[in-house]
């Protein structure tokens, strides 16, 4: 019993490192940009239909980077910096909201099809769009469903745009998120953040990884 046991965890396992690998194999290829759809694709195409195998989000993102470690290299980190370099000026642009830069061109996954992603602050979200108009800025506006703690949701405004063949990601959360960031989608830990002042740091050193767990949250 014990050795079937053994046996079965040990399929498990390894069918969860095959399914990470194909879904960071997707998101690098086929521009995918969010974990759990990447997961089913890759799953469908391994033709894997066990819910246990599916690996967490922050396996798909481990495989991601070596991915892109092994296949991409330079083009990859010639890509992320760009998007830094722009996302320094967007957050320029955008300081009366005190914003931060959060997602994959912070965490160092950015591609080619990565948006600068930017969350703003500002307890009335039509600030925002009063800033966009005045600039001449033609954006598409959403909502983005964010888990801002444990216990409390949130439909937050969206807008996006493109800017320079770069396109941006705007979320408007209240200002009492600034004292704690929301959740992220990933690791279900407080989503990892910067500022201008941080991510300034982050280019002069040349820190292509992205900061890490340990990021300060601001």
């Amino acid at each position: 019993m014990r050795r079937a046991r053994q046996h079965a965890e040990r399929n498990t396992r390894e069918r969860r490192h095959r399914l990470a690998q194909e879904a960071a194999r997707l998101m690098a290829e086929g521009g995918i940009g969010d974990y759990h759809q990447a997961k089913l694709k890759a799953a469908d195409r391994l033709g894997i239909r066990d819910d246990a195998s599916l690996p967490r989000n922050r396996e798909v993102e481990d495989a991601l980077r070596e991915y892109q470690r092994l296949f991409v290299g330079d083009a990859q980190a010639d890509t992320l910096r760009m998007r830094r370099e722009a996302a320094l000026q967007a957050l320029a642009f955008f300081e009366p909201f005190q914003p931060r830069l959060v997602g994959r061109v912070l965490d160092g996954t950015a591609d080619g099809h990565t948006a600068v992603s930017l969350h703003l602050h500002a307890d009335d979200a039509d600030e925002v769009t009063r800033v966009l108009a005045d600039a001449g800025i033609p954006a598409e506006a959403s909502s983005r469903r964010m888990r801002l703690d444990r216990t409390r949701d949130y439909d937050a405004p969206v807008w996006t745009f493109s800017a320079d063949g770069l396109a941006f990601d705007l979320t408007v959360l209240p200002l009492d998120t600034l004292r704690q960031a929301p959740l992220s989608g990933t690791d279900e830990r407080p989503m990892r953040r910067a500022s201008h002042a941080q991510l300034q740091e982050l280019l002069a050193a040349d820190g292509v990884a992205g900061f890490g767990s340990s990021a300060p949250q601001r």
